[in-house]
């Protein structure tokens, strides 16, 4: 294994001297790498919204969305995936997070457990991995062998796969249908991806996620409408939402809430157009979960029922 060929191994020049450096000058470089990173990202925005679209399809289509990495890589997945259901108010199957060594290599590394690729399909096949599914292989080097054989066994199965990588021409790109690698360059403590290439992937496993559930219709306006409302601060939360995506007053939109179970993008239907919380499911439902949908779909029926009233 010849780490030298890896970007992310390579050693920086700026950060050099880096041991003998005042405390200002040190973080001073640490900040400049790290300038970097937004410009690494932009130069594969094309590709992030590719696997945005590929990626809504595949969950509207009733599959899943699976990361997969060892160690950071691997912790960066199970952080997005975890977030999703309360802010998303999904289902915790439809998007899940694995990591080589298992629940225990979240908190403590596992040595040894991202050499064995079999591993990958072994965890993949325990969570009922499928063709209609799709996994983003993460991997800073883009060489971990964990993630190699989860993408290996992906592409075997005809599912989507994604690879997120710092290192160009990396093993993982080329095993992948679409490839995200924001090259960030040498780290300031040589081969530490946790900085520069970790922070890269949990940027663009945000925007992977995020665009995904706003094509989903998880989001309106720039308002998390489908918020689990599972906390003090959430059911607060939920109530400014309501306020906010529908202009009504804090009283109408506590009692909007509670005739919705809490639900802010029904509440928010239900206050717009006055319809039932019944009748609200039921237009979400026809409008695929999209509430901008819904709403046109409910006031231009409604328009329409009062011009046939009117005629007669």
């Amino acid at each position: 294994m010849d780490l030298t060929k890896l970007t992310t191994e390579r050693r920086n020049p700026a950060s050099a001297h880096i041991d003998t450096c005042t405390t200002l000058e040190m973080v001073t470089i640490m900040q400049q790498e790290d300038s970097k990173i937004s410009a690494a990202i932009k130069k594969i925005l094309p590709a992030i919204a590719k696997a945005i679209d590929a990626t809504s399809q595949r969950l509207k289509d009733g599959g899943r969305l699976f990361y997969i990495g060892a160690g950071t890589s691997g912790r960066l997945g199970i952080l997005d995936a975890s977030e999703c259901p309360p802010t998303y108010g999904t289902d915790p199957e439809l998007v899940q997070g694995l990591i080589a060594g298992g629940i225990p290599a979240i908190f403590r590394a596992q040595e040894g457990a991202e050499d064995n690729p079999a591993l990958a399909v072994k965890d993949l096949k325990e969570h009922n991995f499928s063709a209609k599914d799709v996994l983003v292989g993460i991997a800073a080097s883009g060489r971990t062998p964990y993630v190699i054989g989860g993408l290996q066994y992906a592409h075997e199965l005809g599912a989507l796969t994604i690879a997120l990588s710092c290192s160009e021409h990396s093993k993982i790109a080329a095993l992948a249908d679409i490839a995200l690698t924001p090259v960030t360059g040498p780290e300031i403590v040589t081969g530490s991806t946790r900085m520069k290439a970790g922070t890269a992937q949990k940027l663009v496993l945000n925007m992977l996620s995020t665009g995904t559930m706003i094509k989903l219709g998880k989001v309106y306006g720039n308002l998390m409408v489908d918020v689990r409302a599972s906390n003090q601060k959430l059911r607060e939360r939920a109530v400014r939402i309501v306020m906010e995506g529908s202009g009504c007053e804090r009283g109408e939109a506590e009692k909007a809430l509670a005739a919705a179970d809490g639900h802010a993008k029904l509440a928010i239907l239900m206050v717009v157009t006055g319809i039932s919380a019944f009748e609200g499911r039921n237009a979400l439902e026809k409008a695929y979960g999209h509430l901008a949908a819904a709403i046109r779909q409910t006031l231009g029926k409604a328009s329409a029922q009062e011009e046939t009233a009117h005629e007669l």
